[in-house]
């Protein structure tokens, strides 16, 4: 890969920003609006009760908590019960009145305000990942540049392309729509859809794709697809088609929660009716009755699921993981197979100088070898300059100044440095026949070193000084140094060993996956094929958790059982698509995080042992004796009390601790 300068003229520059990012403010939101009074009011009113205040001054701020928090669930539990379905939200509001009826006013409304805020949650999280599709049309420009027949310029929308039309792509532009180069040289930044870290060299009969960046040169582009059909516009498709098209997500809890409140509720109308008929008084059986209700209620079944779930989110985002729901907390830890992108999730995305290597009779050593080349690159923005003059900085070298600096798309940069003219760029293109035998075997010598580079999977740099080869420079993407540990950890978790998605070309693919001991690599793939791999894992009947972070890796996120983003570099809408995040780009977190969900199911099922326990003795003891209202009282709040302090252990650092260590876990 030739180290260009990826220069952007002032005016390119501002004629084509980045997209504004899109993000709905939370308060946007009827749902958090919503919740957040119904906390403020709670908030309130618990100090008040606490304090022993009369009941006058918090039973109004309760009553109001549990309006403005309870109404939506209720409608919509409303609304599912004309459609003949029990929903877990109108069970919840019925709880919480219950609990009032009975003189439990905060632990209802303790009920209403964590429903509200998890709805909130919800709602908020659907609305960002709407903002990042729209957002993502974004990256392809509003106009381009439309040459006539007559070679003339006119500045049209991109919708109006048509297969056919020739566009012109100034230094520093946005690609307006797929197609291929007619004629110039630049490199484009493609990232986006490819994933690749380091942009590519372009000339005539190169494919070009919309929203991409172009370099250096000018290029002439033969528009190939509709804008509607182009690859950036078939990626928007693909993640919202993928949201959709999930299967709906349930907590284990819900599933069984439809069952057992419909059994509840039918068993309460049993208790409270079949005495009435064999001539019982009204009052007793409705005592009787309400006692049942109280005792079988599902509030501990409940509180059996969320602690454990909420206290492993937290335990997680302390440690840079950020979960965005407990829906996805559970569906981690039944992940059997894993998919990792290359750039920016196996690796940290940027280039790094690896290899340093002086020509034989050059007169230099690698330090004045690198600072030759560094000085040329210096006013380079190509991430290769960039790369070059970083390792000069690290090693502490001192810079020459550089004049006549020039960049030739697809070549290399020139500069005059100590009055030598010094070259830096592809060795496919500075390698030209020179004259005479010292200049030939150099040539010869730098070749073969540069093909060793390039086979090891790197990007080879060749400096020449006054048209005779010097040296010969290395570069490569560096592999984040916990990759292969947590390649191991996975496969230790699922039992399957994880494969590799990425765009980058094959060489550069299957080096850094026998580096981190992955044997099922899949290069060259576009967003779609990455969706088909994923699928295709899916249609075997594995639950495919997916690690990527950019906006080429969000269709195979959002298609996936579940999807990570890496957040550092990570892509807005990876991020927004994307069922959790790494915030510290700590990949060692991805086995840990699913260790934890474990820990979590298996708290749950305690919980619901525990909880299924007290209910069982209660009910038995209230149809087969009689148990005091109180009673029963107290053994369903002890219960919730109990399965709550049970699901909070969780919250502790051990908790991590134990899930991240080294064999942590098996399938």
């Amino acid at each position: 890969m030739p180290s260009l300068l990826l220069q952007r003229p002032q005016r390119a520059a501002q004629a084509s920003p980045m997209p504004l990012r899109r993000r709905t403010r939370v308060f946007a939101l009827a749902e958090a609006r919503w919740a957040a009074a119904a906390l403020v009011l709670f908030l309130a009113a618990l100090p008040l009760q606490l304090a022993g205040a009369p009941a006058w001054t918090w039973g109004p701020l309760y009553a109001a908590a549990y309006a403005t928090g309870g109404w939506e669930p209720a409608w919509a539990g409303l609304r599912a019960l004309r459609a003949r379905t029990l929903d877990v939200d109108l069970l919840m509001i019925v709880a919480a009145i219950g609990a009032a009826a009975i003189g439990q006013v905060m632990d209802g409304a303790l009920l209403i305000v964590i429903f509200a805020t998890s709805g909130a949650l919800e709602a908020l999280a659907t609305a960002r990942t709407r903002d990042a599709v729209r957002g993502l049309l974004d990256l392809a420009p509003a106009t381009a540049t439309r040459l006539a027949p007559d070679g003339r310029e006119e500045t049209v929308p991109t919708e109006e392309l048509t297969v056919g039309d020739t566009v012109l792509v100034r230094p520093g532009e946005r690609v307006g729509a797929d197609g291929r180069v007619l004629d110039g040289t630049s490199e484009v930044d493609q990232s986006t859809i490819t994933g690749e870290p380091l942009p590519v060299a372009k000339e005539t009969g190169d494919e070009v794709f919309a929203g991409t960046l172009n370099g250096s040169g000018a290029l002439r582009v033969a528009v190939g697809r509709d804008p509607a059909d182009s690859v950036i516009a078939r990626i928007v498709a693909m993640v919202e088609e993928a949201s959709a098209t999930k299967a709906p997500t349930q907590l284990f809890i819900e599933k069984v929660e439809q069952r057992y409140s419909l059994g509840m509720v039918a068993a309460t109308l049993a208790v409270f009716l079949v005495p009435l008929a064999f001539g019982a008084d009204l009052a007793g059986s409705l005592l009787r009755a309400m006692t049942f209700m109280i005792v079988a209620s599902p509030c501990a079944v409940v509180l059996a699921t969320m602690p454990p779930l909420l206290s492993a989110i937290a335990n997680a985002g302390r440690h840079g993981v950020l979960v965005k729901s407990a829906v996805v907390m559970e569906r981690l830890g039944r992940v059997d197979a894993v998919a990792l992108d290359k750039t920016g999730t196996l690796t940290e995305g940027t280039p790094r100088l690896t290899a340093v290597r002086p020509l034989p009779g050059s007169g230099l050593d690698e330090d004045a070898l690198l600072a030759l080349a560094a000085a040329a690159e210096h006013p380079s923005e190509h991430p290769l300059g960039r790369a070059v003059v970083d390792a000069a900085r690290e090693r502490g070298l001192d810079l020459p100044d550089a004049e006549e600096f020039a960049s030739a798309p697809g070549v290399g940069v020139t500069a005059t440095v100590l009055g030598h003219t010094v070259e830096v760029g592809a060795p496919a293109r500075l390698l030209r026949p020179a004259p005479g035998g010292a200049a030939d075997a150099a040539s010869a010598r730098a070749a073969v070193w540069a093909a060793e580079l390039e086979e090891g999977g790197g990007t080879a740099v060749l400096v020449r000084r006054d048209g005779v080869p010097v040296g010969v420079l290395g570069a490569a993407d560096r592999l984040r140094p916990d990759a292969a540990a947590t390649v191991t950890s996975l496969y230790g978790l699922t039992g399957t060993a994880p494969m590799l998605l990425t765009g980058d070309n094959p060489r550069a693919a299957s080096r850094l996956a026998a580096e981190v001991g992955i044997t099922d690599v899949r290069a060259g793939l576009l967003p779609q094929d990455k969706v088909a791999a994923v699928r295709g894992q899916e249609a075997a009947g594995r639950k495919v958790l997916v690690v990527g972070d950019g906006v080429n890796d969000a269709p195979a996120l959002a298609a996936a059982h579940t999807g990570i983003a890496m957040g550092r570099a990570g892509s807005d809408l990876a991020l927004e698509t994307a069922d959790a995040v790494v915030v510290r780009d700590e990949l060692a977190t991805v086995p840990a995080v699913i260790a934890l969900s474990r820990a979590a199911r298996r708290l749950v099922v305690q919980n619901l042992v525990i909880a299924g326990v007290f209910i069982s003795v209660l009910v038995v003891w209230d149809l087969a004796g009689h148990l005091p209202l109180p009673l029963g009282v107290l053994g369903h709040e002890g219960s919730t009390v109990i399965v709550g302090l049970n699901g909070l252990r969780l919250l502790r650092d051990a908790a991590w601790n134990r899930a991240a260590a080294p064999g942590r876990g098996s399938a």
